[in-house]
């Protein structure tokens, strides 16, 4: 145990003298993958967020995919629909530069944002720099995780865990430029239906450029 500290701390000194001689530029991806949501037919089950929960082995409190129930309107005109987030995978991550141990990293060929758990010294700078509460502090290990797309799913050829656990289908991922022109085979996404980037009470766009898209309710839209 002693013997592997030793060496997760050495890694962690290598990790910041590189980091420290680098200029942040961000990957410019082979290909950007992304997710995409129908607020209107997603029921709210939260089926998403409990297989994630589970695949990832994550204690009560820390939340990768969040189901978020909106309401309003006034007798009789009311709504209510959802949206489903967690990490964007963005073109331009807040969290990256953020990172004082170079711990996170984004992914050549796909574009998949991830962290390095034997560089995290829990400082929790990425946290603080998402717009989007992407990383999420996990007090058992005292580390940030965070979705990585369940990349090991990806790379085997597969879907992550929140997309095949949606009973209705209405999540799903794929190259975000295809999910935004509409060009992407999903059940996700109707025939007739407009895929937008951004949804009402959803942090600006221009900040870190998530790669998402949304089958938006009409009261959720942003004009």
């Amino acid at each position: 145990m002693a013997e592997q500290k030793e060496k997760d701390s050495s890694r962690i000194k290598e990790a910041v003298k590189r980091r420290k001689r680098e200029t942040y530029t961000p990957v410019k991806p082979e290909m950007q993958l992304g997710f995409v949501h129908n607020n209107v037919d997603c029921i709210g089950c939260r089926a998403c967020e409990m297989a994630c929960k589970d695949k990832n082995g994550l204690p009560p409190g820390p939340r990768f995919r969040r189901v978020q129930y909106i309401e309003g309107g006034t007798y009789p005109d009311v709504f209510a629909y959802k949206v489903n987030m967690s990490c964007n995978h963005c073109a331009e991550p807040a969290c990256l530069p953020t990172c004082p141990t170079g711990a996170i990293f984004k992914r050549k060929k796909d574009g998949i944002v991830d962290i390095d758990s034997t560089l995290c010294i829990g400082c929790r700078r990425c946290e603080a720099a998402c717009p989007f509460g992407a990383p999420q502090f996990d007090p058992m290990e005292n580390i940030v995780k965070k979705c990585n797309l369940c990349v090991d799913e990806i790379d085997a050829g597969r879907k992550p865990y929140c997309v095949m656990a949606c009973m209705m289908r209405v999540l799903d991922i794929g190259p975000i430029d295809r999910i935004w022109d509409g060009g992407l085979e999903t059940v996700a996404v109707g025939p007739h239906d407009e895929v937008v980037r951004q949804v009402k009470n959803m942090a600006d766009i221009e900040l870190t450029h998530p790669s998402i898209g949304f089958v938006a309710h009409s009261k959720g839209k942003v004009k």
